[in-house]
């Protein structure tokens, strides 16, 4: 039975929230996701960006195929080894053919790696990226996708 985003498990990110207007999630800076100086990998941050805001434009467009035709991504802060992340993705627009999501990941101190986390009580100073991800929407889901469908559901908690 597939994940909701199995590349982003194979890293261990969390997602704890699944929704259509919100989806965000955390993990611990690994050897797996560093770049060689030992901090997060660019590559990973975008990973992120795209698999958030995937899940919660497939619920938003009704659960319709989305394809992503945008990301671009700023870089404001490193995230060393061992340090903790939090994500969370929303929409900007969500309109019948097109939508527009904004990711932020700050880093988050290792006391508020298990609790729960208000974005809006998190510093600017430990934002570390800001991304945008535009899709298009409103495709049918190919017979051989309806499990991914699925997986977001059960993520989603529908």
């Amino acid at each position: 039975m597939p994940e909701a985003d199995e590349p982003l498990k194979a890293f261990g990110f969390g997602v704890e929230l699944v929704t259509g207007e919100c989806v965000s999630g955390r993990f611990r800076v690994t050897e797996i996701c560093c770049q060689p100086f030992k901090v997060l990998h660019g590559g990973v941050s975008s990973l992120i960006s795209e698999g958030l805001a995937s899940m919660g434009a497939h619920i938003a467009s009704g659960f319709q195929r989305i394809a992503g035709i945008e990301l671009n991504i700023n870089h404001l802060r490193a995230a060393a080894l061992g340090e903790h992340v939090y994500a969370q993705a929303k929409p900007i627009t969500v309109g019948r053919r097109v939508q527009v999501w904004e990711v932020k990941l700050w880093k988050i101190s290792a006391s508020l790696f298990s609790s729960q986390i208000d974005p809006s009580n998190l510093l600017e100073k430990s934002l570390m990226a800001v991304s945008r991800v535009t899709f298009l929407s409103g495709m049918p889901v190919p017979e051989s996708a309806q499990g991914a469908t699925d997986a977001i559901k059960r993520a989603a908690k529908l």
